[in-house]
């Protein structure tokens, strides 16, 4: 039976994330459900955004991916189901599948509202059946009508060059307060120094226990971009910098 993985801000306190599996269930029975996260901040388009783009490829072809963080629910945002290098996608058009679409070639349809859908919880009313109906085999084309406009995509600075500084930002924050940025090993050199808001953090290290502890570092992550920490502590709490802040690597 088919994988739905499931990513939203529900968190695990309330009613939400069971009412919705409750759908899945029942809709399509012996499906697999993954729970992705539930904890993203409420209404963080950005950081689910970032973590769909870390998740989604490595589940096997054919998995569903329900993605619901939607501060614009009940409004004319449009809701999507998408196919994407043999994995599909439902969930609103808010900028959360700009990591698919940067990717891919993807075809989009618009997901019909029902009339009984409460306009508060399009997860449960919308995006469960839609998951569901892929699950048992219903093609994305019946689903809906094809989308003709352009899917909402987030804005991000894109990595740059300032004289001999490569310029880019910080695009998530962990649950241990790492600043996760959308600099890689291919743009910065082993000997460049890194810097965030105009605070210098050093060179590259290789891992957490090259500094000591409560030491800033800045390294290569496991998906190859570059990361600021604070050994044993959170680097977002040191410095005071949000998804968005700056982050610059100094060549010279």
């Amino acid at each position: 039976m088919a994988i739905i993985t499931l990513l939203t801000d529900f968190g695990n306190t309330d009613h939400y994330v069971a009412e919705i599996k409750g759908v899945l269930l029942t809709e399509a029975p012996g499906v697999t459900l993954v729970d992705i996260t539930h904890s993203v901040s409420p209404g963080d388009v950005r950081s689910g955004a970032y973590i769909l783009g870390r998740t989604w490829h490595r589940f096997p072809s054919d998995t569903i991916h329900m993605v619901v963080i939607d501060p614009g629910v009940g409004t004319s945002r449009a809701a999507l189901a998408l196919a994407a290098a043999g994995h599909c996608f439902v969930g609103p058009d808010n900028g959360v599948f700009t990591p698919v679409l940067q990717d891919t070639p993807v075809e989009t349809v618009l997901l019909p509202t029902p009339e009984a859908a409460s306009p508060t919880f399009h997860g449960r009313d919308l995006f469960a059946p839609a998951a569901a109906a892929l699950a048992c085999g219903t093609l994305l084309q019946t689903l809906g009508q094809p989308f003709t406009g352009m899917p909402e995509r987030l804005a991000y600075t894109i990595p740059h060059f300032e004289g001999k500084t490569i310029v880019g930002e910080i695009m998530y924050i962990d649950r241990f307060g790492t600043l996760v940025t959308n600099l890689t090993s291919e743009l910065v050199p082993a000997y460049a120094r890194l810097e965030v808001e105009d605070l210098d953090i050093g060179p590259l290290r290789r891992t957490y226990a090259d500094v000591g502890t409560g030491g800033l570092l800045a390294y290569i992550g496991s998906a190859g971009a570059i990361e600021i920490a604070v050994r044993n502590g959170s680097a977002a709490r040191r410095l005071g910098v949000g998804v968005g802040g700056s982050v610059r690597a100094r060549l010279g």
